[in-house]
């Protein structure tokens, strides 16, 4: 049965800004609903080879000090260390999803791997139908192995697959360019 609300949603659907968004956010009963509706992702072989970890305002700002703290370890360059930084410090909320593959022979990592991404945008997107603003984001600290290790909590095979942030705002960002379907598609008949 076709949905046209959900196509036209799919087909409009845009990111917004993470360093436009602001208070207020979900409370924890609309997150776990958009939690939930998260983890209707494919997941061959029922793995679960995700988790989340919420972060509030204030565990932000401890992970933006320490996002700065390592930056200065690590000697980057000042713009690249305050970007990494601003992504924690300008945040009202974030959802950490964390890859945690299980070492299951029959489902290849990267099928875990795909599914943690899945994870991330199906969170983006249930986050924007209920109204609020999101973005899904990475950059060096998310990769920075130890500092995640020590911020996160992460498990020794866990690694961040994506922060997701969501609050409120009023900017709709400008449409951007969009992949055009026919010269990156190739259909095959026979």
């Amino acid at each position: 049965m076709p949905h046209p609300p959900v196509m036209d949603f799919l087909l409009t659907r845009r990111s917004r800004p993470a360093k436009l968004l602001s208070a207020p956010v979900p409370d924890r009963a609309g997150l776990d609903l958009l939690l939930t509706a998260a983890a209707r992702v494919p997941d061959h072989g029922k793995l679960e080879p995700w988790r989340f970890i919420v972060l509030h305002k204030p565990a932000l700002r401890r992970i933006a000090e320490s996002v700065a703290a390592r930056a200065a370890e690590r000697e980057m360059a000042p713009e690249q260390a305050a970007k990494g930084r601003s992504q924690f410090d300008d945040s009202p909320l974030a959802v950490a999803v964390i890859a945690s593959p299980k070492g299951f022979d029959r489902i290849p990592e990267i099928e875990q791997t795909l599914s943690a991404g899945a994870v991330c945008l199906s969170l983006v997107n249930a986050a924007l139908a209920a109204g609020w603003g999101a973005s899904w984001l990475t950059g060096w600290a998310a990769h920075d192995r130890a500092l995640m290790a020590d911020v996160l909590g992460l498990q020794p095979g866990e690694w961040v697959a994506g922060f997701v942030h969501i609050g409120t705002t009023d900017t709709a960002p400008a449409e951007r360019p969009r992949p055009d379907i026919a010269a990156i598609t190739t259909w095959i008949s026979e």
